[in-house]
């Protein structure tokens, strides 16, 4: 399922003293099967324009097509819309409600009008997804530890089958092993179901890890757009807009200013061991 933005534009409480605009004039194409990471600075307008992909936000001006077909026309249904784009709110777990993890997970489906047969059988599938076993189905979601309960969340969201998954800071405020845990389910989902992925991250080592491609969002317009290779080369442009690179993207620019024979598009660490490892072999 593909993503095509035209010219949007979004501002908030228009006509109060508290008027501003989120977005100006966006422009951008994410492609069916894409994982693709969106940063920016706090107020560049990544959660504003997430917002737009399902229809919780209307624009201002502007277009927004999802498979080819224009959401922001009146005669769109909006229900399935929101069924095919699946959005994960930073801190989803405080959107857990009901009494047991079934039922928490069963409760997107269930609105979506299934058989009591086929909500059972997504419940089983999606928790299968973010690698959960069955014998939490009948916790109380509460008793889960913040991984789990962020998992849960995010199966409630996959049992309703999107095309497109969008996650806004999915890892926010979990400890390392629960990070790293969430996010190899992310890309597992990715790879296993070729799904349309939208990461919203403050992680940099994050992104540069998983996607394929990174959208830049500064000033509610889109500033950068390409590979992680081709953005994370751009150091001193990323800290203009008050980002960063990976931290193993500026210690290979001290290697190579100290005049170490090594790429610049390194940013990841298992690429940085790689040449390292090349170059003392050619060393020998």
């Amino acid at each position: 399922m593909s993503v095509k933005v035209e010219n949007l534009s979004y501002t908030y409480m228009i006509g109060t003293p508290f008027e501003k605009q989120a977005l100006q004039g966006v422009n951008l194409e994410i492609k069916k099967g894409e994982f693709i990471g969106l940063i920016g600075h706090t107020g560049s307008g990544k959660s504003t324009l997430i917002q737009h992909f399902n229809g919780l936000l209307k624009p201002i001006k502007g277009k927004i097509y999802i498979n080819d077909i224009d959401i922001t026309e009146k005669k769109v249904k909006l229900k399935e819309i929101r069924n095919a784009v699946g959005l994960v709110f930073q801190y989803p777990e405080h959107q857990l409600f009901e009494e047991t993890v079934y039922k928490d997970i069963a409760f997107g489906p269930g609105n979506m009008g299934l058989a009591e047969e086929q909500i059972r059988k997504r419940v089983h599938e999606a928790l299968k997804l973010v690698g959960l076993n069955a014998g939490i189905l009948e916790k109380s979601p509460f008793e889960l530890s913040g991984g789990q309960k962020r998992r849960v969340a995010i199966a409630g969201v996959m049992a309703m089958k999107p095309e497109i998954l969008v996650l806004d800071e999915p890892t926010a405020g979990l400890d390392p092993a629960g990070r790293d845990d969430i996010l190899f389910q992310i890309k597992a989902l990715h790879t296993k179901l070729g799904m349309t992925v939208i990461l919203v991250s403050h992680s940099m080592e994050d992104i540069a890890r998983l996607v394929d491609r990174i959208i830049v969002m500064h000033e509610g317009t889109v500033a950068m757009d390409n590979t992680p290779g081709q953005v994370f080369t751009e150091v001193e442009t990323l800290e203009e807009m008050g980002l960063s690179a990976p931290q193993i993207t500026y210690v290979v620019r001290q290697l190579r200013q100290r005049g170490l024979n090594i790429r610049e598009d390194i940013f990841t660490i298992h690429q940085a061991k790689k040449e390292l490892l090349a170059l003392l072999e050619g060393m020998k």
